[in-house]
Protein backbone atom coordinates (compact mmCIF):
# COMPACT_ATOMS: atom_id res chain seq x y z
CA UNK A 1 0.00 0.00 0.00
CA UNK A 2 1.37 3.55 -1.13
CA UNK A 3 1.42 6.48 1.35
CA UNK A 4 -0.99 8.16 -1.25
CA UNK A 5 -2.95 5.45 -0.75
CA UNK A 6 -3.19 5.71 2.76
CA UNK A 7 -3.57 9.67 2.86
CA UNK A 8 -6.42 9.20 0.56
CA UNK A 9 -8.43 7.01 2.86
CA UNK A 10 -7.91 9.24 5.87
CA UNK A 11 -8.70 12.32 4.22
CA UNK A 12 -11.96 11.09 3.06
CA UNK A 13 -12.68 9.42 6.54
CA UNK A 14 -10.58 10.72 9.40
CA UNK A 15 -10.84 7.52 11.74
CA UNK A 16 -11.80 7.34 14.45
CA UNK A 17 -14.93 9.37 14.08
CA UNK A 18 -15.12 12.36 16.30
CA UNK A 19 -16.85 15.12 17.03
CA UNK A 20 -14.60 18.40 18.48
CA UNK A 21 -17.87 19.65 20.11
CA UNK A 22 -17.83 16.59 22.08
CA UNK A 23 -14.91 17.94 24.08
CA UNK A 24 -17.13 20.17 26.60
CA UNK A 25 -18.55 17.14 27.66
CA UNK A 26 -15.87 14.19 28.32
CA UNK A 27 -12.57 13.30 27.84
CA UNK A 28 -11.64 10.13 26.16
CA UNK A 29 -9.26 7.92 27.69
CA UNK A 30 -7.70 4.73 27.15
CA UNK A 31 -4.96 2.70 26.63
CA UNK A 32 -1.97 2.73 26.13
CA UNK A 33 -0.60 6.83 26.96
CA UNK A 34 -2.77 7.14 30.16
CA UNK A 35 -0.66 8.83 32.22
CA UNK A 36 -0.62 6.95 35.18
CA UNK A 37 -0.56 3.54 33.00
CA UNK A 38 2.78 5.16 31.11
CA UNK A 39 4.59 6.34 34.74
CA UNK A 40 3.79 2.55 35.99
CA UNK A 41 4.51 0.45 32.81
CA UNK A 42 7.34 2.93 31.60
CA UNK A 43 8.83 4.85 34.15
CA UNK A 44 8.89 2.73 36.94
CA UNK A 45 6.58 4.77 39.20
CA UNK A 46 8.71 7.74 38.75
CA UNK A 47 8.19 10.96 36.83
CA UNK A 48 9.13 14.39 37.97
CA UNK A 49 6.71 16.69 36.94
CA UNK A 50 8.72 20.16 37.39
CA UNK A 51 11.02 17.95 33.88
CA UNK A 52 9.50 18.85 30.86
CA UNK A 53 8.33 15.39 29.37
CA UNK A 54 9.12 14.90 25.81
CA UNK A 55 6.11 12.90 24.02
CA UNK A 56 5.31 11.66 19.98
CA UNK A 57 2.61 10.36 18.79
CA UNK A 58 3.03 8.57 15.43
CA UNK A 59 0.07 8.69 13.54
CA UNK A 60 -2.16 10.53 15.80
CA UNK A 61 -5.51 10.48 13.72
CA UNK A 62 -8.19 12.30 14.81
CA UNK A 63 -6.57 12.61 18.32
CA UNK A 64 -7.54 10.56 21.13
CA UNK A 65 -4.24 9.81 22.39
CA UNK A 66 -2.87 13.05 21.90
CA UNK A 67 -5.40 15.16 23.31
CA UNK A 68 -5.77 12.48 26.74
CA UNK A 69 -2.64 12.61 27.27
CA UNK A 70 -1.92 16.53 26.50
CA UNK A 71 -5.40 17.29 29.13
CA UNK A 72 -3.29 14.50 32.05
CA UNK A 73 -0.11 16.74 31.21
CA UNK A 74 -1.69 19.85 31.63
CA UNK A 75 -3.31 18.63 34.63
CA UNK A 76 -0.11 17.47 36.06
CA UNK A 77 1.45 20.91 35.89
CA UNK A 78 3.87 19.08 33.30
CA UNK A 79 5.38 21.85 30.82
CA UNK A 80 6.41 19.01 28.31
CA UNK A 81 4.75 18.90 24.61
CA UNK A 82 3.81 16.37 22.52
CA UNK A 83 4.58 16.10 19.17
CA UNK A 84 1.54 14.92 16.86
CA UNK A 85 2.14 13.72 13.30
CA UNK A 86 -0.19 12.53 10.81
CA UNK A 87 -0.10 12.02 6.96
CA UNK A 88 -3.90 13.13 6.95
CA UNK A 89 -5.08 17.05 6.78
CA UNK A 90 -8.44 16.05 7.69
CA UNK A 91 -7.68 13.85 10.54
CA UNK A 92 -5.33 16.78 11.83
CA UNK A 93 -7.60 19.23 11.24
CA UNK A 94 -10.52 16.95 13.79
CA UNK A 95 -7.32 16.36 16.08
CA UNK A 96 -6.71 20.63 16.51
CA UNK A 97 -9.61 21.33 16.74
CA UNK A 98 -10.63 18.75 19.38
CA UNK A 99 -7.17 20.65 21.12
CA UNK A 100 -8.71 23.70 20.44
CA UNK A 101 -12.01 23.14 22.42
CA UNK A 102 -9.55 22.27 24.96
CA UNK A 103 -7.55 25.21 25.47
CA UNK A 104 -4.91 22.99 25.21
CA UNK A 105 -1.36 24.59 23.98
CA UNK A 106 1.02 21.69 24.34
CA UNK A 107 0.45 20.06 21.44
CA UNK A 108 2.57 20.67 18.28
CA UNK A 109 0.92 19.53 15.37
CA UNK A 110 2.40 18.43 12.10
CA UNK A 111 2.12 16.35 8.79
CA UNK A 112 4.72 13.81 8.71
CA UNK A 113 5.62 9.87 8.43
CA UNK A 114 6.85 7.88 11.65
CA UNK A 115 9.16 6.40 8.62
CA UNK A 116 10.51 9.82 8.28
CA UNK A 117 11.14 11.32 11.83
CA UNK A 118 14.17 13.56 10.88
CA UNK A 119 12.03 15.68 8.95
CA UNK A 120 9.41 16.41 11.12
CA UNK A 121 10.54 16.13 14.52
CA UNK A 122 14.52 16.46 14.67
CA UNK A 123 14.43 19.27 16.53
CA UNK A 124 11.59 18.54 19.00
CA UNK A 125 13.59 14.75 20.03
CA UNK A 126 14.34 12.16 21.56
CA UNK A 127 11.28 11.31 23.20
CA UNK A 128 10.67 9.89 26.17
CA UNK A 129 7.51 8.47 25.48
CA UNK A 130 6.05 7.64 22.33
CA UNK A 131 2.66 6.64 21.39
CA UNK A 132 1.65 4.47 17.88
CA UNK A 133 -1.90 3.40 18.43
CA UNK A 134 -3.33 1.77 15.39
CA UNK A 135 -0.42 2.36 13.17
CA UNK A 136 1.90 -0.34 12.70
CA UNK A 137 -0.78 -3.10 11.09
CA UNK A 138 -1.24 -0.40 8.54
CA UNK A 139 2.65 -0.75 7.29
CA UNK A 140 4.06 -2.54 4.15
CA UNK A 141 6.48 -2.94 6.48
CA UNK A 142 5.69 -2.70 10.70
CA UNK A 143 8.87 -3.67 11.50
CA UNK A 144 10.80 -0.74 9.68
CA UNK A 145 8.35 1.67 11.26
CA UNK A 146 8.83 -0.05 14.73
CA UNK A 147 12.61 0.88 14.43
CA UNK A 148 12.24 4.23 13.11
CA UNK A 149 10.33 5.22 16.41
CA UNK A 150 12.96 3.08 18.27
CA UNK A 151 16.13 5.68 16.82
CA UNK A 152 13.82 8.54 17.96
CA UNK A 153 13.45 6.95 21.56
CA UNK A 154 15.52 8.30 24.18
CA UNK A 155 17.28 6.61 26.89
CA UNK A 156 15.24 5.30 29.58
CA UNK A 157 11.80 5.91 27.78
CA UNK A 158 9.34 3.75 26.32
CA UNK A 159 6.61 3.18 23.58
CA UNK A 160 2.86 2.47 23.59
CA UNK A 161 1.47 0.46 20.89
CA UNK A 162 -1.81 -1.06 19.91
CA UNK A 163 -1.73 -3.67 17.06
CA UNK A 164 -4.67 -5.74 15.68
CA UNK A 165 -5.20 -9.63 17.10
CA UNK A 166 -5.90 -12.23 14.70
CA UNK A 167 -8.43 -14.74 16.82
CA UNK A 168 -11.15 -11.87 18.16
CA UNK A 169 -10.84 -10.44 14.16
CA UNK A 170 -12.50 -13.68 13.20
CA UNK A 171 -14.48 -13.17 9.75
CA UNK A 172 -12.75 -9.47 9.06
CA UNK A 173 -9.94 -10.86 7.00
CA UNK A 174 -11.90 -13.03 4.40
CA UNK A 175 -14.67 -10.21 4.14
CA UNK A 176 -11.69 -7.57 3.21
CA UNK A 177 -10.56 -10.29 0.60
CA UNK A 178 -14.31 -10.25 -0.63
CA UNK A 179 -14.96 -6.77 -0.81
CA UNK A 180 -11.13 -6.29 -2.34
CA UNK A 181 -11.73 -6.79 -5.87
CA UNK A 182 -15.52 -5.96 -6.00
CA UNK A 183 -14.87 -2.17 -5.03
CA UNK A 184 -11.34 -2.01 -6.97
CA UNK A 185 -11.33 1.63 -8.29
CA UNK A 186 -13.95 2.72 -6.75
CA UNK A 187 -14.16 6.35 -4.90
CA UNK A 188 -14.07 5.88 -1.19
CA UNK A 189 -17.66 6.45 -0.55
CA UNK A 190 -18.88 4.06 -3.35
CA UNK A 191 -16.35 1.57 -1.35
CA UNK A 192 -18.67 2.02 2.04
CA UNK A 193 -21.56 1.48 0.28
CA UNK A 194 -20.99 -1.32 -1.02
CA UNK A 195 -19.83 -2.71 1.62
CA UNK A 196 -22.87 -2.20 3.80
CA UNK A 197 -24.87 -3.61 0.56
CA UNK A 198 -22.69 -7.02 1.31
CA UNK A 199 -23.40 -6.64 4.58
CA UNK A 200 -26.96 -6.54 4.56
CA UNK A 201 -26.76 -9.29 2.14
CA UNK A 202 -24.53 -11.82 4.00
CA UNK A 203 -25.70 -15.74 4.86
CA UNK A 204 -26.33 -16.61 8.49
CA UNK A 205 -23.29 -18.27 8.31
CA UNK A 206 -20.58 -15.89 7.60
CA UNK A 207 -17.97 -15.27 10.47
CA UNK A 208 -18.17 -11.81 10.49
CA UNK A 209 -21.95 -11.85 11.42
CA UNK A 210 -21.05 -14.55 14.20
CA UNK A 211 -18.32 -12.92 15.88
CA UNK A 212 -19.58 -10.66 18.85
CA UNK A 213 -16.42 -8.79 19.46
CA UNK A 214 -16.51 -7.15 16.37
CA UNK A 215 -18.97 -4.01 15.92
CA UNK A 216 -17.42 -1.33 13.79
CA UNK A 217 -19.14 -2.03 10.91
CA UNK A 218 -22.12 -1.14 12.64
CA UNK A 219 -20.71 2.03 13.25
CA UNK A 220 -19.80 5.41 11.42
CA UNK A 221 -18.31 5.19 7.88
CA UNK A 222 -14.84 5.80 9.29
CA UNK A 223 -15.00 2.63 11.79
CA UNK A 224 -16.58 0.69 8.55
CA UNK A 225 -13.99 1.75 6.05
CA UNK A 226 -10.97 0.99 8.61
CA UNK A 227 -12.41 -2.14 9.43
CA UNK A 228 -13.13 -4.01 6.20
CA UNK A 229 -11.87 -1.52 3.22
CA UNK A 230 -8.35 -0.63 4.57
CA UNK A 231 -5.57 -2.32 1.70
CA UNK A 232 -3.28 -3.04 4.29
CA UNK A 233 -4.17 -4.38 7.32
CA UNK A 234 -2.14 -7.13 9.36
CA UNK A 235 -2.88 -9.07 12.89
CA UNK A 236 -0.42 -10.22 15.44
CA UNK A 237 -0.46 -12.66 17.86
CA UNK A 238 1.56 -12.68 20.89
CA UNK A 239 4.24 -13.87 19.47
CA UNK A 240 4.29 -11.98 16.20
CA UNK A 241 4.37 -9.33 18.68
CA UNK A 242 7.10 -10.35 20.21
CA UNK A 243 8.95 -11.03 17.29
CA UNK A 244 8.21 -7.44 16.03
CA UNK A 245 9.60 -5.84 19.33
CA UNK A 246 12.73 -7.72 18.73
CA UNK A 247 13.07 -6.85 15.00
CA UNK A 248 13.68 -3.16 16.38
CA UNK A 249 15.97 -3.66 19.47
CA UNK A 250 12.76 -3.53 22.06
CA UNK A 251 10.84 -6.02 24.30
CA UNK A 252 7.67 -6.48 25.50
CA UNK A 253 7.56 -4.97 29.14
CA UNK A 254 3.81 -5.08 29.68
CA UNK A 255 1.28 -6.37 27.75
CA UNK A 256 -2.15 -4.10 29.00
CA UNK A 257 -4.26 -5.30 30.98
CA UNK A 258 -1.86 -8.08 32.49
CA UNK A 259 -4.75 -10.11 33.91
CA UNK A 260 -6.53 -10.64 30.92
CA UNK A 261 -4.24 -12.27 29.51
CA UNK A 262 -3.80 -15.03 32.72
CA UNK A 263 -4.60 -18.48 32.13
CA UNK A 264 -6.14 -18.84 35.84
CA UNK A 265 -8.72 -16.24 34.71
CA UNK A 266 -10.42 -18.07 32.49
CA UNK A 267 -9.45 -21.55 33.29
CA UNK A 268 -10.29 -23.24 36.88
CA UNK A 269 -9.26 -26.63 36.35
CA UNK A 270 -5.90 -27.01 38.92
CA UNK A 271 -4.75 -30.26 36.86
CA UNK A 272 -4.83 -28.59 33.32
CA UNK A 273 -3.06 -25.28 34.71
CA UNK A 274 -0.56 -27.14 36.46
CA UNK A 275 0.11 -27.80 33.25
CA UNK A 276 1.28 -24.64 31.78
CA UNK A 277 3.98 -24.61 35.20
CA UNK A 278 7.40 -23.26 33.53
CA UNK A 279 5.69 -21.23 30.46
CA UNK A 280 7.18 -17.81 30.73
CA UNK A 281 5.08 -14.50 30.68
CA UNK A 282 4.86 -13.98 27.05
CA UNK A 283 4.31 -18.28 27.00
CA UNK A 284 1.27 -17.95 29.00
CA UNK A 285 -0.30 -14.78 27.59
CA UNK A 286 0.51 -16.40 23.83
CA UNK A 287 -1.68 -19.53 25.54
CA UNK A 288 -4.25 -17.51 26.49
CA UNK A 289 -4.93 -15.72 23.35
CA UNK A 290 -5.49 -19.34 21.50
CA UNK A 291 -7.49 -20.58 24.21
CA UNK A 292 -9.78 -17.33 24.44
CA UNK A 293 -9.88 -16.76 21.18
CA UNK A 294 -11.47 -13.26 22.12
CA UNK A 295 -8.65 -10.71 22.12
CA UNK A 296 -9.36 -7.90 18.76
CA UNK A 297 -6.09 -6.26 19.71
CA UNK A 298 -2.84 -6.01 21.88
CA UNK A 299 -1.93 -2.93 23.48
CA UNK A 300 1.77 -3.23 25.12
CA UNK A 301 4.49 -1.60 26.26
CA UNK A 302 7.73 -1.15 24.65
CA UNK A 303 11.10 -0.80 26.08
CA UNK A 304 14.96 -1.78 25.51
CA UNK A 305 15.42 -4.94 26.90
CA UNK A 306 18.14 -2.89 29.18
CA UNK A 307 15.48 -0.69 30.37
CA UNK A 308 13.04 -3.60 31.86
CA UNK A 309 14.98 -3.58 35.35
CA UNK A 310 14.40 -0.27 36.02
CA UNK A 311 10.67 0.45 34.36
CA UNK A 312 9.39 -2.32 37.50
CA UNK A 313 7.02 -1.29 40.02
CA UNK A 314 4.99 -3.50 42.48
CA UNK A 315 3.53 -3.23 45.59
CA UNK A 316 6.66 -3.97 48.14
CA UNK A 317 7.43 -1.28 49.96
CA UNK A 318 5.49 1.89 52.27
CA UNK A 319 6.40 4.50 49.71
CA UNK A 320 4.56 3.14 46.93
CA UNK A 321 1.38 4.95 46.20
CA UNK A 322 -1.29 3.88 44.59
CA UNK A 323 -4.10 5.38 42.15
CA UNK A 324 -7.28 4.51 40.89
CA UNK A 325 -8.75 5.13 37.57
CA UNK A 326 -12.17 5.09 36.68
CA UNK A 327 -13.37 3.47 39.99
CA UNK A 328 -14.62 5.61 42.68
CA UNK A 329 -13.31 4.04 45.83
CA UNK A 330 -14.98 4.96 49.02
CA UNK A 331 -18.37 3.86 46.59
CA UNK A 332 -16.95 0.38 45.66
CA UNK A 333 -15.88 0.20 49.35
CA UNK A 334 -19.45 0.88 50.59
CA UNK A 335 -21.38 -2.02 48.29
CA UNK A 336 -18.28 -4.74 49.26
CA UNK A 337 -18.59 -6.72 51.91
CA UNK A 338 -15.51 -8.61 53.94
CA UNK A 339 -14.66 -11.64 51.33
CA UNK A 340 -16.74 -10.29 48.29
CA UNK A 341 -16.05 -10.26 44.91
CA UNK A 342 -16.47 -7.74 42.58
CA UNK A 343 -17.62 -8.26 38.75
CA UNK A 344 -15.80 -7.53 35.89
CA UNK A 345 -17.21 -7.35 32.15
CA UNK A 346 -14.19 -8.92 30.11
CA UNK A 347 -13.87 -9.69 26.32
CA UNK A 348 -17.73 -10.48 26.43
CA UNK A 349 -17.33 -12.44 29.80
CA UNK A 350 -18.46 -11.88 33.18
CA UNK A 351 -15.36 -12.31 35.40
CA UNK A 352 -16.24 -12.29 39.30
CA UNK A 353 -12.70 -11.52 41.03
CA UNK A 354 -12.36 -12.39 44.47
CA UNK A 355 -11.35 -9.70 47.04
CA UNK A 356 -9.64 -9.56 50.24
CA UNK A 357 -10.91 -8.79 53.64
CA UNK A 358 -10.09 -5.59 54.19
CA UNK A 359 -10.76 -4.32 50.54
CA UNK A 360 -13.40 -1.71 51.67
CA UNK A 361 -10.55 -0.23 53.83
CA UNK A 362 -7.95 0.15 51.67
CA UNK A 363 -10.87 1.52 48.67
CA UNK A 364 -12.21 3.98 50.65
CA UNK A 365 -8.65 5.48 51.95
CA UNK A 366 -6.79 5.10 47.99
CA UNK A 367 -6.77 9.11 47.05
CA UNK A 368 -3.96 9.23 44.63
CA UNK A 369 -1.72 10.80 47.58
CA UNK A 370 -1.89 8.41 50.40
CA UNK A 371 1.12 5.66 50.30
CA UNK A 372 1.14 2.01 51.36
CA UNK A 373 2.17 3.06 54.62
CA UNK A 374 -0.18 5.29 55.41
CA UNK A 375 -2.70 3.43 54.69
CA UNK A 376 -1.51 0.41 56.61
CA UNK A 377 -1.15 3.11 59.38
CA UNK A 378 -4.66 4.34 59.13
CA UNK A 379 -6.29 0.52 59.23
CA UNK A 380 -3.93 -0.89 61.31
CA UNK A 381 -5.83 0.08 64.95
CA UNK A 382 -9.09 -1.07 63.76
CA UNK A 383 -8.18 -3.73 61.54
CA UNK A 384 -5.21 -5.21 63.70
CA UNK A 385 -2.78 -6.53 60.71
CA UNK A 386 0.85 -6.56 61.11
CA UNK A 387 2.56 -4.68 57.85
CA UNK A 388 2.89 -8.51 56.26
CA UNK A 389 -0.87 -9.16 56.17
CA UNK A 390 -1.92 -5.45 55.00
CA UNK A 391 0.70 -5.97 52.06
CA UNK A 392 -0.83 -9.64 51.84
CA UNK A 393 -4.16 -8.17 51.24
CA UNK A 394 -3.48 -5.33 49.27
CA UNK A 395 -1.46 -7.11 46.76
CA UNK A 396 -4.28 -9.43 46.05
CA UNK A 397 -6.43 -6.34 45.38
CA UNK A 398 -3.90 -5.22 42.91
CA UNK A 399 -3.54 -8.49 41.33
CA UNK A 400 -7.35 -7.77 40.28
CA UNK A 401 -7.38 -4.10 40.14
CA UNK A 402 -3.99 -3.55 38.80
CA UNK A 403 -4.44 -6.69 36.34
CA UNK A 404 -7.66 -5.10 34.73
CA UNK A 405 -6.20 -1.38 34.60
CA UNK A 406 -7.92 -0.26 37.04
CA UNK A 407 -4.90 0.85 39.85
CA UNK A 408 -1.73 1.97 38.95
CA UNK A 409 1.22 2.32 40.92
CA UNK A 410 3.76 5.03 41.33
CA UNK A 411 6.38 6.25 44.03
CA UNK A 412 6.31 9.61 45.19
Amino acid sequence: MSVDDLRAQYEAYPYPARNPADESKRLITGSPSHLDELVQHVFGGRIDHARPLRVLVAGGGTGDGAIMLAQQMADAGNPGRITYIDLSDASRAVAQARAEARGLTNIDFRRGSLLELDEATAEAGPFDYIDCCGVLHHLDEPSAGLRSLAEALAPGGGIGIMVYAPLGRTGVYPMQEALRGMTEGLPPAEKVALARRLIQALPPSNWLLNNPHISDHRLADANLYDLLLHSCDRPYSVPQLAELADSAGLAVASLIDPLRYEPSLWIKDAKLLKRLEGMDRLERAAWTERITGAFTKHIAYLLRPADLEAARIGPDDPEVVPVLRDVDGPTVAKGLPPGGSLEFDLMGSVVALPMPRLAGPILARIDGRTSLGALHAAIEPTAKVTWDQFLTQFRQLFHALGGLGKMHLRRE
